[in-house]
């Protein structure tokens, strides 16, 4: 797997450290408490999901769609307001997250755009 995100980011550790740094600063950061109040009190299985649907979404092992199918990411987001608040707190996390993780600034800035478009793209609440 050359080429690709996944491989250039650093593979399965550093999807891992990623998304565990992501939910980190969500579960610890005063600026994301409204989205963090928004999950389980417990985020296992929010990182495990996440982590799985990076690994694919990046060009890596397809987990999430071989255990859940399709992402379906609108719908399955459709229980919980989302609206543009939600939205800037978890970009709030993931840019740090992005930020902290060591990989080529081309493949941060690609990944720091395709995330604020699918984060928007998450919004189901007016505003």
């Amino acid at each position: 797997m050359q080429d690709v995100p996944y491989s250039t980011l650093g593979g399965d550790a550093a999807v891992r450290a990623l998304v565990d740094r992501f939910y980190d600063l969500m579960d610890t950061a005063p600026e994301a408490a409204h989205i963090r109040a928004l999950h389980a009190r417990s985020l296992k299985v929010s990182r495990d999901k996440l982590y799985k649907y990076f690994s694919g979404w990046l060009g890596g092992p397809p987990l999430y769609e071989t255990e859940y199918g399709h992402p379906r990411l609108r719908m399955r987001h459709f229980p919980f307001p989302i609206g543009a608040r939600e939205r800037d707190e978890w970009l709030w996390c993931m840019d740090r997250a992005l930020a902290e993780q060591p990989m080529p600034d081309p493949l941060r800035a690609m990944l720091t755009e395709k995330l604020h478009a699918l984060a928007d793209h998450m919004r189901n609440q007016p505003g």
